[in-house]
Protein backbone atom coordinates (compact mmCIF):
# COMPACT_ATOMS: atom_id res chain seq x y z
CA UNK A 1 0.00 0.00 0.00
CA UNK A 2 1.22 3.38 -0.94
CA UNK A 3 2.15 6.09 1.55
CA UNK A 4 -0.87 8.36 0.53
CA UNK A 5 -3.10 5.41 0.66
CA UNK A 6 -1.95 4.80 3.91
CA UNK A 7 -2.43 8.29 5.04
CA UNK A 8 -6.44 8.11 3.62
CA UNK A 9 -7.10 4.52 5.55
CA UNK A 10 -5.41 6.11 8.94
CA UNK A 11 -7.61 10.04 8.51
CA UNK A 12 -10.53 8.09 7.49
CA UNK A 13 -10.05 6.07 11.17
CA UNK A 14 -9.66 9.38 12.74
CA UNK A 15 -12.85 11.09 11.55
CA UNK A 16 -14.72 7.82 12.51
CA UNK A 17 -13.43 8.11 15.75
CA UNK A 18 -13.76 11.58 16.35
CA UNK A 19 -17.65 10.90 15.24
CA UNK A 20 -18.28 8.56 17.47
CA UNK A 21 -17.20 10.92 20.24
CA UNK A 22 -20.87 12.48 19.90
CA UNK A 23 -23.52 12.74 22.51
CA UNK A 24 -20.63 10.86 24.29
CA UNK A 25 -21.38 12.67 27.78
CA UNK A 26 -17.80 14.04 27.23
CA UNK A 27 -16.99 18.04 27.03
CA UNK A 28 -16.83 19.50 23.68
CA UNK A 29 -13.37 20.97 24.27
CA UNK A 30 -12.36 17.64 26.36
CA UNK A 31 -13.76 16.05 23.06
CA UNK A 32 -11.77 18.26 20.79
CA UNK A 33 -8.75 17.72 22.40
CA UNK A 34 -9.10 14.14 22.24
CA UNK A 35 -9.87 14.28 18.27
CA UNK A 36 -6.69 16.41 17.93
CA UNK A 37 -4.58 13.89 19.69
CA UNK A 38 -6.03 10.92 17.68
CA UNK A 39 -5.61 12.94 14.44
CA UNK A 40 -1.61 13.80 15.23
CA UNK A 41 -1.21 10.18 16.71
CA UNK A 42 -2.82 8.46 12.99
CA UNK A 43 -0.63 11.52 11.29
CA UNK A 44 2.65 9.93 13.02
CA UNK A 45 2.08 6.30 12.74
CA UNK A 46 0.97 6.67 8.90
CA UNK A 47 4.67 7.88 8.45
CA UNK A 48 6.23 4.98 10.25
CA UNK A 49 6.55 6.30 13.47
CA UNK A 50 6.38 3.82 16.47
CA UNK A 51 6.32 4.22 20.59
CA UNK A 52 8.83 3.23 22.93
CA UNK A 53 9.40 2.86 26.26
CA UNK A 54 11.86 5.93 27.78
CA UNK A 55 13.47 4.51 31.16
CA UNK A 56 14.89 7.51 33.57
CA UNK A 57 17.46 6.58 35.95
CA UNK A 58 17.51 9.98 38.65
CA UNK A 59 20.64 10.40 40.86
CA UNK A 60 18.74 8.57 43.87
CA UNK A 61 17.90 5.32 41.67
CA UNK A 62 14.47 6.36 41.25
CA UNK A 63 12.86 5.07 37.95
CA UNK A 64 10.34 6.11 35.66
CA UNK A 65 8.87 4.84 32.53
CA UNK A 66 7.30 7.01 29.28
CA UNK A 67 5.90 6.01 26.35
CA UNK A 68 7.12 7.98 23.64
CA UNK A 69 7.75 8.20 19.63
CA UNK A 70 10.53 6.70 18.28
CA UNK A 71 12.86 7.88 14.94
CA UNK A 72 15.21 5.33 14.20
CA UNK A 73 15.50 5.60 10.64
CA UNK A 74 16.98 8.37 8.05
CA UNK A 75 13.34 9.59 6.84
CA UNK A 76 12.15 9.72 10.15
CA UNK A 77 14.63 11.68 11.69
CA UNK A 78 14.40 14.32 8.92
CA UNK A 79 10.44 14.31 9.50
CA UNK A 80 10.45 14.65 13.45
CA UNK A 81 8.02 17.16 14.57
CA UNK A 82 7.52 19.32 11.98
CA UNK A 83 4.31 20.82 11.86
CA UNK A 84 3.43 19.70 15.40
CA UNK A 85 1.13 22.00 17.52
CA UNK A 86 0.46 19.51 20.14
CA UNK A 87 2.29 19.77 23.29
CA UNK A 88 1.53 16.71 24.60
CA UNK A 89 2.60 15.04 20.96
CA UNK A 90 0.13 13.10 20.33
CA UNK A 91 0.22 11.28 23.72
CA UNK A 92 3.74 10.44 23.58
CA UNK A 93 5.20 14.02 25.24
CA UNK A 94 8.54 13.34 23.67
CA UNK A 95 10.25 12.12 20.53
CA UNK A 96 13.53 10.22 20.92
CA UNK A 97 16.05 9.89 17.75
CA UNK A 98 18.04 7.05 17.94
CA UNK A 99 21.36 6.82 15.64
CA UNK A 100 23.01 3.08 16.07
CA UNK A 101 26.36 4.74 16.34
CA UNK A 102 27.90 7.59 17.84
CA UNK A 103 26.97 11.09 15.99
CA UNK A 104 27.55 14.69 16.03
CA UNK A 105 24.63 16.06 14.04
CA UNK A 106 22.78 19.56 14.69
CA UNK A 107 19.50 19.47 14.84
CA UNK A 108 17.33 22.52 13.55
CA UNK A 109 13.68 23.66 13.83
CA UNK A 110 12.98 24.40 9.90
CA UNK A 111 8.87 23.70 9.73
CA UNK A 112 8.75 23.37 13.27
CA UNK A 113 6.30 25.25 14.93
CA UNK A 114 6.46 24.25 18.60
CA UNK A 115 8.87 25.65 20.95
CA UNK A 116 11.06 22.34 21.74
CA UNK A 117 13.34 21.34 24.76
CA UNK A 118 16.27 18.89 24.15
CA UNK A 119 18.74 16.49 25.46
CA UNK A 120 21.57 14.86 24.01
CA UNK A 121 22.57 11.25 25.55
CA UNK A 122 25.50 9.57 24.93
CA UNK A 123 25.82 5.38 24.96
CA UNK A 124 26.18 5.11 28.22
CA UNK A 125 22.66 6.82 28.77
CA UNK A 126 24.30 10.06 30.20
CA UNK A 127 22.91 13.54 29.52
CA UNK A 128 25.74 15.21 27.25
CA UNK A 129 23.75 18.51 27.41
CA UNK A 130 20.39 20.39 26.55
CA UNK A 131 19.14 23.34 24.93
CA UNK A 132 15.63 25.02 24.53
CA UNK A 133 15.13 25.94 20.82
CA UNK A 134 12.86 28.28 19.25
CA UNK A 135 10.80 27.61 16.07
CA UNK A 136 12.62 29.03 12.76
CA UNK A 137 10.11 31.63 11.20
CA UNK A 138 8.94 30.57 7.93
CA UNK A 139 10.77 32.17 5.05
CA UNK A 140 13.90 32.09 6.96
CA UNK A 141 16.84 31.10 5.23
CA UNK A 142 19.22 30.17 7.45
CA UNK A 143 17.80 28.81 10.85
CA UNK A 144 20.05 28.28 13.94
CA UNK A 145 21.48 25.27 14.38
CA UNK A 146 21.86 23.21 17.69
CA UNK A 147 24.70 21.15 18.24
CA UNK A 148 25.42 18.57 21.43
CA UNK A 149 29.04 19.40 23.20
CA UNK A 150 30.11 15.56 22.06
CA UNK A 151 28.77 12.48 20.55
CA UNK A 152 25.74 11.07 21.32
CA UNK A 153 23.61 8.05 20.53
CA UNK A 154 19.92 9.59 21.88
CA UNK A 155 18.16 12.72 20.88
CA UNK A 156 15.00 13.78 22.83
CA UNK A 157 12.74 16.38 21.89
CA UNK A 158 9.78 17.67 24.06
CA UNK A 159 7.83 20.76 24.71
CA UNK A 160 9.96 23.72 25.50
CA UNK A 161 10.59 23.17 29.25
CA UNK A 162 9.49 19.59 29.74
CA UNK A 163 12.57 17.94 30.02
CA UNK A 164 13.00 19.35 33.57
CA UNK A 165 9.28 17.78 34.52
CA UNK A 166 11.02 14.06 33.68
CA UNK A 167 14.06 15.01 35.72
CA UNK A 168 16.04 14.63 32.58
CA UNK A 169 19.76 16.39 32.97
CA UNK A 170 22.85 15.43 34.84
CA UNK A 171 23.20 12.45 36.78
CA UNK A 172 20.09 11.13 34.99
CA UNK A 173 20.29 7.91 33.01
CA UNK A 174 18.46 7.24 30.06
CA UNK A 175 17.70 4.02 27.96
CA UNK A 176 15.38 2.90 25.63
CA UNK A 177 13.43 -0.29 26.90
CA UNK A 178 10.71 -2.37 24.40
CA UNK A 179 7.62 -0.93 22.58
CA UNK A 180 4.87 0.24 24.69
Amino acid sequence: MTRRAVLAVVLTFAIAFSAAGCGSGVSSSKQSEQQATASVEASLRAQGFTKVTLRIRHADGSVEEHCVWLADTELERQQGLEEITDPLIAGGEAMVFSFNTDSDRSFWMKDTVLPLSIAWIDSAGGVVTTADMNPCPAGTANCPQFSASRPYRLAIEMAQGRLQDWGIGPGTTVTLAGAC
